[in-house]
């Protein structure tokens, strides 16, 4: 059953929301497409080849099975109520390694490659697929929607939907409209997320949209203090987590998040825009890119990892 109602904004009235298209099922994508799934949605899950369709898929199913579990060792559900579960939620998901197959999605969201030019091209092909009511939804991070809306021929049916990661444990969803997007259109983006169980905030199309804007300037300020000397970056860390309540030090959350990423993000808005004296690069972020220390990812940061433990 739909836990959501999702109406349509023209007065050519289409069906409520029951069909998402999920293109792109990697760390962002998989947990997006599962979401919709175990809401009631079908769901057509794109991705570019058949070895990463299958991994994306199977990363929904052990997904599925560790949620699962937990319901059953609290005794909340039985093993066969599990299976059950797992069974239907897998049933709504369709993969598909052509785009093609999104053409009667009601709403298509991409967490494809975070760069504007790849995003421009891959608008253009979705504009001209997907049927003329579809709701086109972009979960970039960090990237201006209005930079490639346009491309798809229909920016007022653009809009972000930002997850965040583990997409199925994180409760939030930054909603993003743009100088073109229909309000009815947002009012509906708005509505499809809190169906899935999510808090959505709504922002404008401003840079890193509310969590990133005021999160990776913070990360670099702690490494700019670091870099100075005022600070070790452990006391940096521990100062934020027992002064601030944060759940880990921005240093530490910088290897989290994958130093290649901070750069990338941080790189782009300094060139883009220039006259914003927040956004800067720490000289250590590019030293440490540029030795390929990239943090938890590679097992060695501004700390050493061993997984997903900081050692």
């Amino acid at each position: 059953m739909i836990r959501g109602t999702v109406r349509a904004f023209s007065s050519k009235t289409i069906p409520e929301i029951t069909r998402v298209g999920m293109v792109g099922l990697g760390l962002m994508g998989h947990g997006i497409a599962q979401t919709a799934a175990m809401a009631g949605y079908d769901v057509v899950a794109v991705d570019m080849t058949q070895k990463s369709l299958d991994a994306g898929l199977a990363r929904i199913e052990g997904s599925l099975n560790k949620l699962h579990a937990r319901h059953v060792k609290k005794g909340d559900w039985t093993t066969d109520k599990a299976k059950d579960e797992f069974a239907a939620v897998m049933g709504r998901i369709h993969g598909s390694v052509t785009n093609k197959d999104l053409a009667d999605c009601d709403l298509v969201i991409e967490a494809i490659v975070e760069n504007v030019d790849i995003k421009k091209v891959f608008y253009k092909e979705l504009g001209g697929i997907v049927k003329p009511s579809g709701i086109l939804a972009s979960n970039t991070s960090s990237l201006s929607i209005g930079d490639f809306a346009g491309s798809s021929g229909r920016p007022s049916q653009v809009v972000g939907l930002h997850f965040f990661n583990p997409v199925q444990l994180m409760k939030l969803v930054e909603v993003v409209e743009t100088s073109q997007t229909d309000p009815k259109v947002f009012d509906i983006s708005k509505r499809w997320a809190a169906s899935l169980g999510k808090t959505p905030v709504s922002c404008k199309d401003t840079p890193g949209f509310i969590v990133n804007r005021l999160l990776v300037p913070n990360l670099a300020q702690a490494l700019f203090l670091m870099e100075r000397g005022d600070a070790s970056m452990e006391d940096i860390d521990i100062s934020m987590q027992l002064g601030a309540g944060h759940p880990m030090g921005p240093i530490t959350l910088a290897d989290y998040v994958g130093l290649d990423t901070t750069l990338s993000i941080l790189e782009g808005w300094v060139k883009k825009y220039p006259n914003e004296p927040i956004f800067a690069v720490p000289e250590s972020l590019r030293q440490k890119v540029k030795e390929g220390k990239l943090g938890r990812k590679t097992g060695e940061g501004y700390y050493k990892w061993d997984g997903d433990k900081r050692l």
